[in-house]
């Protein structure tokens, strides 16, 4: 599951690399409690466009794209659960 970061954090988290690079980016990242290519995302992000995009499970354009994520989730769930109800009554008939 994607951990949702704040802007405020990626930006403190690279602001941290920089002070720190003699730690290199693999260092800072464990640190930080990030992965490597997260941190090496948001470094990308803020060189080339000069801002980090927020993403994650908290991140929707409109409460319509939010409920719409959250029933996707609910329908996999639910197929989910069915696929192991099938198998189980498969193996109890035999």
């Amino acid at each position: 599951m994607v951990k949702p970061y704040d802007k405020q954090f990626k930006l403190a988290a690279v602001q941290y690399y920089s002070e720190h690079k003699n730690l290199g980016l693999k260092g800072c990242a464990k640190n930080l409690g990030v992965s490597y290519q997260t941190l090496s995302r948001w470094k990308k992000e803020l060189r080339e466009s000069r801002v980090i995009h927020p993403r994650g499970s908290g991140n929707y354009s409109s409460d319509l794209a939010k409920e719409n994520a959250r029933l996707k989730c609910q329908l996999r769930n639910t197929e989910e659960v069915l696929d192991v109800l099938k198998k189980a009554i498969n193996i109890l008939g035999n």
